[in-house]
């Protein structure tokens, strides 16, 4: 009898327990909102993924270089992201909320060359993980594999295939300073914390450039098509309810790039080129499409050993 009277009090006991923690949960829980969206490639979200996304574009700043297997060089590449007007800013919810794209004026990376047997050269670009204003690289890297495929007395046509992945991370949807702003102007949708965005940079595809030599100065024009696999996972909690929208944006993307080089120390080359990336958007459901391209000026230094 004293076992059982111990055991009917313990279970009373443990269910009153259990159902408080339940009701705890429940009541710091923050409801949920969103889900997955398969992007059209011109809305205005799909759009302004495709114009970031291209900025990180792994052109080969000319031919592919001659270099002995096991022979190497090293880069750095610095890349302008034009600064977006409002207009184009305002993306979110099909084209009617404003995000907080205008995080970094350039893009930069560390890129290698390896020289391989058969004349083949293999490429590895990576971004630091530096924090700009509240955006930092995550396990962003890059690969490339290219090949002179023709080589003449001052010009070559070189081919090369490349790819991509990585995420960056950072508050674009809910940017730290609108943190629980009551001014409705300011914060309309109820920004309460800053957001915890994610944006996947995942592409690949081909490229050909043709490079040409004349008067110490080593001209390129280069022709990529790349399938790029996007996607931004949002993480916002705004009046009460955490957002965890999904988004897609897959397709084709053509880009052209032409640019020069020249050697500047024993060594050493500088490059700059011109990257051109044609993109259409549609900014709101009933507006006309219109073409918003891409047009960033990219520098690179390099040292060859």
């Amino acid at each position: 009898m004293s076992l059982s009277r111990h055991s009917g009090g313990a279970l009373p006991r443990a269910f009153v327990a259990a159902l408080a923690w339940a009701l705890s949960l429940s009541l710091h829980a923050q409801p949920l909102t969103g889900g997955e969206e398969h992007l059209a490639a011109d809305r205005p979200e799909a759009w302004a993924m495709n114009y970031l996304a291209a900025t990180t574009f792994l052109t080969a700043f000319g031919e592919t270089p001659a270099l002995a297997p096991w022979a190497w060089s090293i880069a750095t590449d610095l890349g302008q992201i034009p600064r977006l007007s409002d207009a184009q800013r305002r993306v979110g919810f099909d084209g009617t909320k404003l995000e907080d794209l205008n995080k970094s004026p350039v893009f930069g990376r560390l890129r290698l060359a390896v020289g391989l047997p058969a004349d083949w050269i293999a490429e590895i670009a990576y971004t630091p993980p530096i924090e700009i204003n509240g955006t930092r690289a995550h396990n962003l890297v890059a690969l490339a594999l290219g090949h002179r495929l023709i080589e003449r007395a001052n010009w070559t046509v070189s081919g090369r295939v490349l790819g991509q992945q990585g995420t960056v991370r950072g508050d674009v949807t809910c940017p730290a300073q609108l943190a629980n702003v009551a001014d409705p102007v300011r914060n309309p949708y109820g920004c309460q914390a800053a957001s915890r965005d994610r944006f996947g940079l995942d592409y690949y595809g081909g490229e050909l450039t043709a490079g040409w030599a004349a008067g110490g100065w080593f001209w390129h024009g280069s022709a990529g098509l790349v399938r790029t696999e996007l996607d931004v996972q949002v993480d916002a909690l705004t009046n009460g309810f955490e957002d965890r929208s999904h988004l897609f944006a897959r397709g084709y993307r053509r880009y052209f790039a032409l640019g020069t080089r020249r050697d500047v120390a024993s060594n050493w080359s500088m490059a700059a080129e011109v990257l051109f990336v044609p993109l259409q958007v549609r900014r709101s459901p009933d507006a006309a499409r219109e073409s918003d391209p891409l047009v960033s000026l990219r520098l690179q230094l390099s040292y060859r050993r």
